[in-house]
């Protein structure tokens, strides 16, 4: 296996670089079984991350505010297993609590199994066999569903890889240097609404020849 650190974000909307979402992919064509990707916070990294990994892993600990930012909405739909680690400190109990309170009010899939919650001490190795277990049963759920979230994940790739091209070759091919700063500045000045213009170097791009 093969650990890799979540990346700078370089402009990509979202938390997770999509460089690093390419790390990924190169590690795993490099035949890697195991491949680990780390991010910090709460937001939209966690949905891109969900959509990149086969699993996606949600570590809480007791006393950090991870009680309530664990209930926000979104972070509890994208984990397939929760953690819950230090859980010989105070207050484990009353966090797992919270967390299998918030999983019974959300309507997942019909017939769904519940994420689980496992409790673990890292520096003593207390449920990190039960952990690693419960991430492998995640990783084969029934009815092809590893499948689906793999192919849900290769599309959005390539569309996102489609859509920088096409808008490569756009600016490169068919607008005149500086035109797409023009239009975006007309657009700043309420000259013109940004779907209008999108729109208009959209069929720039198929009817306009090349410059």
């Amino acid at each position: 296996g093969v650990f890799v650190r979540s990346m700078a974000t370089r402009g990509h909307l979202g938390g997770l670089a999509r460089a690093t979402i390419e790390a990924a992919l190169v590690l795993d064509a490099a035949g890697f079984d195991v491949v680990v990707i780390e991010t910090v916070g709460v937001g939209q990294a966690e949905v891109d991350i969900a959509r990149s990994a086969d699993v996606s892993v949600l570590v809480v600990v007791p006393g950090a505010g991870d009680d309530v930012q664990a209930q926000k909405a979104g972070v509890m739909e994208i984990a397939d297993v929760f953690v819950v680690n230090k859980s010989d400190r105070e207050g484990a109990d009353r966090l797992v609590a919270q967390l299998e309170g918030q999983l019974a009010l959300q309507s997942g899939a019909e017939g769904a199994p519940r994420p689980p919650i496992i409790q673990t001490v890292a520096t003593t190795g207390r449920g990190v066999l039960e952990a690693l277990d419960a991430i492998d049963r995640a990783k084969r759920r029934p009815g092809g569903a590893l499948g689906d979230r793999r192919q849900r994940r290769d599309e959005t790739l390539l569309r996102s890889l489609v859509s920088q091209r096409l808008m490569a070759r756009l600016e490169g091919e068919r607008l005149a240097p500086g035109e797409l700063s023009t239009v975006a500045g007309r657009i700043a000045a309420r000259e013109i609404d940004p779907y209008t213009a999108a729109d208009a170097l959209v069929a720039r791009a198929w009817t306009a020849p090349p410059r």
